[in-house]
């Protein structure tokens, strides 16, 4: 293999790859010859976008530069031009459908008539589910699109390309079910070992080798040390609030900025810290883990024990007894309006806190970053009521506009037919032509292509061009919000990315704020309400 020298791809005026990719002096040569072929192409060529996937960058796997410059080659013997490339790394074709990858996806739902040919390398590289592929399948009809793969015989174009692509498809699911059955087996195995075999450790151990080269688990020393500082602090007779842990743990350095109050209760509740195998309890509602027994109903040990059975189930007994219990929290959510109400001094969203005094109940709108929630807005119905107000007054009559796909491929027919007839009239009507011999074959032919000049003259240019179309739907935003409630609105007014400002101010002799509301709205606001399809939301 020839030198090669780390290249991003500004260098060759294209978009950085996700994760870093070489690009040698002789691959880069060959992208500008690709260029300057693809410039020699007629202007109606057909568009490709090139799409290049990688579950993991390793030394076997085959190098996103090379999925690229393959697919260049292959839109070079097919005539088409290639507009775009859409490269999703580190991304699992298992886990991830194309409509959900980063670039693809973009691509797929919003730039959709910028290509008309979407290029892959190996039909796994693209899909690893059969039901992904259908749905992939039924866009490309519906949009008018093709799928080529680079080596598999894939072409929507035919019967025979489509029943291939199937096939497949199918043979890529099960290779990837196979592979997650594999999977799934050795973690059940590894269930049963009292040997760490996979998987990353508690928090409180790391791995290491013993004398016979085996991994094993070990006290991570720092991790060790805050645990039993917790434990401590939580067991004293005025105990220390996890709040109050987190912050001196992080002001030590033995945790990490990042540490919060629920993570470090999490970890102080792990029955690994007792040195047994645990798995996740999925049988309630909190995110915790529980021990896994042997066959003979024993807990399986697989390390020391950072805190003994006595530590352990003490330390539980006072977190329980500190613990809140919140109520379940109400469908829908409590706050409406949630992300489009924010606070004036910390920008932060508003959401709704409810307190009980004397028999009574108070519901306050409060932010996240304001000392002690701001001055707080009573009443969150009477700030609500005010929205909705303002809102149908600036936007309720605008009218409710969907995007809607057209294609320009008959209206290009069209055009070409008319003018090849142009140019047909147009020669015969030439001094030697043959419309020439008679006036009333001369005459007739004249006629005729004033007719066709019309009718040429008359098509829309850009009906000729694959494009989004904004159709309106007959109502107002004000009916669609009188029919959906305040939830549509809200969902709608996120969409478009509208805010309300809650500014209070406080009032002498008075115990509420004064509210003062401020509806801010984008510039582009026409634009943003239009509704967009989703091609995809059926697809699970």
């Amino acid at each position: 293999m020839g030198n090669r020298t780390r290249r991003s791809r500004a260098a060759t005026e294209q978009k950085q790859y996700a994760v870093e990719a070489e690009w040698s002096e002789a691959d880069l040569a060959l992208l500008e010859g690709l260029r300057k072929a693809e410039a020699l192409l007629p202007d109606d060529a057909p568009r490709a976008l090139i799409s290049v996937r990688l579950s993991v960058l390793t030394e076997d796997t085959t190098s996103p530069v090379r999925q690229e410059l393959d697919l260049r080659l292959l839109a070079r013997e097919r005539g088409l031009r290639v507009v775009g490339v859409a490269s999703d790394l580190n991304v699992s074709a298992t886990k991830v459908p194309p409509w959900k990858r980063k670039e693809l996806g973009d691509w797929l739902n919003n730039r959709v008539p910028e290509f008309d040919v979407l290029l892959f390398w190996k039909l796994d590289r693209f899909v690893r589910r059969l039901s992904d592929l259908s749905t992939m399948i039924d866009w490309c009809l519906k949009y008018g699109k093709n799928l080529v793969s680079k080596h598999d015989s894939i072409d929507l174009t035919t019967t025979a390309g489509k029943i291939m692509v199937t096939i497949i498809g199918g043979i890529a699911e099960i290779e990837a079910t196979n592979t997650s059955t594999r999977v799934a087996s050795l973690w059940d195995y590894t269930k049963t070992q009292s040997e760490w075999l996979v998987g990353k450790p508690a928090y409180g151990y790391k791995t290491a080798r013993d004398e016979n080269d085996k991994v094993i688990l070990v006290h991570d020393e720092d991790a060790y040390k805050a645990l039993h500082w917790c434990r401590g602090a939580a067991m004293r007779t005025t105990p220390a609030s996890a709040r109050r842990m987190v912050r001196i743990l992080i002001r030590s350095g033995l945790c990490g900025p990042g540490l919060t109050p629920s993570t470090l209760l999490r970890r102080l509740r792990n029955p690994a810290l007792m040195g047994y195998r645990v798995e996740e309890d999925k049988s309630g509602d909190k995110r915790r883990s529980k021990i896994v027994l042997d066959s003979k109903g024993k807990p399986i040990r697989v390390a020391p024990p950072v805190f003994t059975e006595d530590e352990f189930y003490s330390l539980q007994k006072v977190l329980d007894g500190q613990g809140k219990h919140q109520p379940a929290r109400r469908l829908g959510g409590a706050t409406k309006f949630l992300g489009v109400l924010v606070c004036h001094d910390c920008t932060t969203n508003m959401t709704v806190q409810k307190t009980r005094t004397k028999g009574r109940d108070y519901a306050y709108l409060r932010c996240g970053k304001c000392k002690g929630g701001g001055h707080g807005a009573p009443n969150p119905v009477e700030v609500y009521g005010q929205l909705v107000e303002d809102v149908l007054k600036v936007l309720g009559n605008e009218p409710v506009m969907t995007r809607e796909y057209r294609q320009g491929a008959e209206a290009r027919k069209e055009q070409k037919r008319l003018e090849d007839s142009v140019s047909y009239y147009m020669s015969g009507l030439e001094p030697e032509g043959r419309f020439m011999k008679t006036r009333f074959t001369r005459e007739r032919a004249e006629r005729t292509l004033d007719e066709l000049i019309g009718q040429l003259e008359s098509i829309d240019p850009e009906s000729t061009k694959d494009r989004w179309e904004a159709v309106h739907d007959g109502k107002t935003f004000r009916a669609r919000w009188e029919e959906g409630g305040m939830e549509a609105m809200s969902a709608d007014l996120l969409r478009v990315g509208v805010k309300c400002e809650i500014k209070r101010t406080k009032v002498k002799g008075v115990r509420a704020p004064h509210v003062h509301m401020k509806l801010m709205i984008p510039k582009d606001v026409r634009d943003r309400l239009v509704i967009k399809e989703d091609d995809f939301a059926e697809a699970f």
